[in-house]
């Protein structure tokens, strides 16, 4: 009986003895062995041999790492074998890992250190690490540290041979979110290798002062005083010109109304300041009502009524000698009816506003005062400007992402707003435009000048209605409205004028009021359409 328990226990140890390799080698888990070179060109080549692993193994390398406050320092991975490579991910397909690595050297002082996470990221934990480094150059120095990436805790053993040719490290339990640094100092010039910098993103750095964006900001600034100095050069032509031949001009020859150069209100309006807008097209109506193509009628109202005007067409107007702008206005104002209330002027008016706009831009150049339609050239060099805009935008994003040049891009910017903006002033008249802007003036100064001249009164209703459309050009329509009613009016309740009519109990007393309001009420109006909102 004792015989056989003895037999039984030495048949249980010869089995535990047995199985120990195997059990043990289940328990220790995965080993990493790893072998690293550093050649004289500064590339790391790496074998790792792995034992011990379970399912599928990978590796997240950690390719990127700040270097200082305005660079990231690469690692680059390539030439993998024995796995495959997909961005920072290694799936390994083998027991053994090959792979070099470029921008682990960085020059300090009389040697160059090498650097690399020879452990990390792995999808499992490694219960036991070595790793042996051989480089181009006898040892300087070395350490290690194990644990987070940023851990200061030395590693397991670190030591290099007699011979300083070679330096072995050590490290137990490294888990999947912890990192085996090995550094290794060689001799300055042992290798070519240096660290791979990305410069990070930063607004100050991006917009940095410096010779190069120094330099094109001041080249900005002489351009943009070079466009300035070009921009008085050509409205300075204007007032030269307006100044060589400006003068006082008598509109009266042989007791009728002759306008200087013949320049009618709408055309006087859009030659001045170079727009046609809304004050044009209202001194438009008037003239054409003082010129006998319609007449003005004053609707009778309330206290609290809304002032309101009756257009009335003149029956046999001889619209064929109406220009090409005042005949698209006639018809706008009518559009096929004898009369409106100017309250009415709606729908089709607005359609027809283009056309009288177009015409009065296409008629002061037909007139030779611009080589090119004021509207067109504005809109050309606005559009250049707000391209110009885009596109600096577009740079200064760019430059600034990848470069330091960001105030290059800006500059782009400051540049398109200022010709989008200095756009407005690039129409520039002719000779011929400005000597009947200079024209102009000098009848300006006449209106304006309280001398009524040497007229016959049985004219002075005529000659001088003639001159209120030009007035309401020239912001004075009360001014000269008072100088009609002062002229014709006798205080009776019955008096009107030709062409325009008030409501009973209405005398050419209340005149100058009533013109303000209605020069007022028509160019709100017409500002109300479409068309003319912009201007």
């Amino acid at each position: 009986m004792g015989i056989r328990l003895t037999m039984a226990a030495l048949a249980a140890t010869a089995l535990t003895l047995s199985a120990t390799p195997a059990a043990l080698a289940a328990e220790a888990g995965m080993t990493d062995e790893v072998t690293m070179t550093l050649g004289k060109d500064g590339t790391l080549h790496v074998v790792e041999k792995i034992s011990g692993a379970s399912g599928q193994l990978k590796r997240t390398f950690i390719t990127r790492t700040r270097y200082d406050d305005s660079n990231d320092r690469l690692y680059q991975i390539s030439n993998v074998k024995g796995g495959t490579l997909t961005g920072d991910v290694l799936t390994v397909t083998g027991q053994t890992v090959e792979y070099d690595v470029k921008g682990a050297v960085t020059p300090s002082g009389g040697i160059e250190e090498l650097r690399w996470f020879a452990v990390n990221g792995w999808n499992q934990p490694v219960a036991k690490a070595t790793v042996k480094v051989t480089g181009p150059g006898q040892v300087q120095n070395l350490s290690c540290f194990a644990g987070a990436l940023t851990s200061a805790i030395g590693c397991t053993s670190a030591s290099m041979d007699h011979g300083a040719t070679q330096a072995d490290f050590e490290q137990e339990s490294i888990a999947p979110d912890q990192a085996l640094t090995v550094i290794v100092g060689y001799p300055k010039g042992s290798s070519s290798g240096k660290p791979i910098l990305d410069k990070r993103f930063s607004l100050s750095a991006a917009f940095t002062l410096d010779t190069v964006t120094g330099g094109a900001l001041a080249g900005l600034l002489v351009l943009m005083l070079g466009g300035v100095a070009l921009l008085y050069w050509t409205r300075g032509r204007d007032a030269r010109v307006a100044g060589h031949e400006s003068g006082k001009v008598d509109p009266v020859q042989n007791g009728h109304f002759s306008p200087p150069d013949g320049v009618r209100p709408g055309q006087i309006g859009t030659l001045v300041d170079e727009q046609a807008d809304v004050v044009d097209v209202t001194a438009t109506i008037v003239d054409l009502a003082v010129r006998g193509y319609l007449r003005i009628d004053e609707q009778p109202r309330q206290t609290y009524d809304a002032p309101d005007w009756m257009l009335v067409r003149a029956p046999n107007a001889p619209v064929n000698a109406l220009l090409p702008y005042e005949l698209a206005l006639y018809q706008a104002i009518f559009d096929g009816r004898d009369v409106v209330l100017l309250s009415q002027l709606s729908g089709s008016f607005a359609a027809h506003l283009g056309k009288v706009r177009d015409a009065l831009y296409a008629d002061v150049v037909r007139q030779g005062w611009f080589a090119r339609r004021p509207d067109t050239e504005r809109t050309r060099w606005t559009t250049i400007g707000v391209v110009l805009v885009g596109v600096g935008l577009l740079a200064t994003v760019a430059l600034a992402w990848f470069t330091t040049y960001g105030l290059l891009g800006l500059a782009l910017v400051i540049a398109g707003g200022a010709l989008a903006v200095g756009g407005q002033y690039m129409p520039a008249k002719t000779a011929k435009g400005s000597a009947a802007l200079a024209h102009t003036m000098g009848f300006r100064q006449y209106l304006f000048s309280g001398e009524l001249g040497d007229v016959p009164e049985q004219h002075r209703v005529e000659l001088f209605s003639r001159y209120l459309p030009y007035a309401v050009i020239f912001d004075g329509v009360e001014h000269w409205s008072r100088v009609v009613a002062s002229v014709t009016g006798n205080g009776h309740q019955a008096d009107n004028l030709y062409w325009y009519h008030g409501p009973a109990e209405w005398d050419l007393s209340k005149f100058a009021g009533s013109m303000r309001t209605f020069t007022q009420t028509t160019s709100g109006a017409i500002s109300a359409t479409r068309q003319f909102r912009s201007l």
